[in-house]
């Protein structure tokens, strides 16, 4: 399925209203769609170099006006639908780290391979502060198509093999290495008792 979904937006890459495409499919991946727009992003930006960081400021408005969306989603229903299936307490433990952490949880998830489009419906449920979500998503999904699309634009086409391979594995030894620092300084700073 995600090969014939993943065809289905390669197909665009040869459309006049290709950078559209790019927009609406950057929308609807981070509230319900399920092939990231990397796909289509890195073929646009193999047929068209120059436009590299134009193409991927336009995934990234789609993807963070998307997580908007799932953010209302959220908002609106998350919570009903989680007593239906989590007990309260549960619900207010998370809520505590949320309110905690859910800035770095949607930056984090933006960049990484880590399924966006849930942290943007979490975000809501839980009432992460919409200017700290905006800018979590900003910093996050930007980081990732703007590497994606500077890559190509400076490497070509023999970078593209290695971005597939490779970008989700990197992203995911950056969070390990941000958790273990935090971890870390946490462990470091904790005052010893004698």
């Amino acid at each position: 399925m995600f090969h014939d979904i993943s065809q289905w937006m390669l197909e665009w890459a040869d459309s006049p209203h290709a950078v559209w495409a790019l927009f609406f499919i950057s929308i609807a991946e981070s509230s319900f769609f399920p092939v990231p727009p990397d796909v289509l992003l890195i073929a646009l930006v193999l047929n068209q170099p120059d436009q590299g960081m134009w193409l991927a400021a336009v995934t990234t408005a789609g993807s963070v006006i998307g997580g908007i969306l799932g953010y209302g989603i959220g908002y609106w229903g998350g919570r009903p639908v989680l007593r239906k299936f989590v007990a309260e307490s549960t619900i207010g433990n998370v809520q505590i780290k949320f309110d905690r952490y859910g800035g770095w949880a949607v930056g984090i998830a933006g960049f990484t391979p880590i399924p966006y489009k849930v942290f943007t419906i979490a975000a809501g449920a839980f009432s992460l502060k919409l200017p700290v979500f905006v800018v979590a998503s900003l910093i996050g999904r930007g980081g990732r198509f703007f590497l994606v699309a500077g890559c190509i634009q400076l490497f070509g086409a023999q970078i593209v093999e290695w971005i597939q391979r490779y970008l989700n594995v990197g992203s995911l030894l950056i969070l390990l290495v941000v958790i273990g620092s935090f971890v870390l300084i946490r462990v470091l700073r904790k005052p010893k008792t004698v």
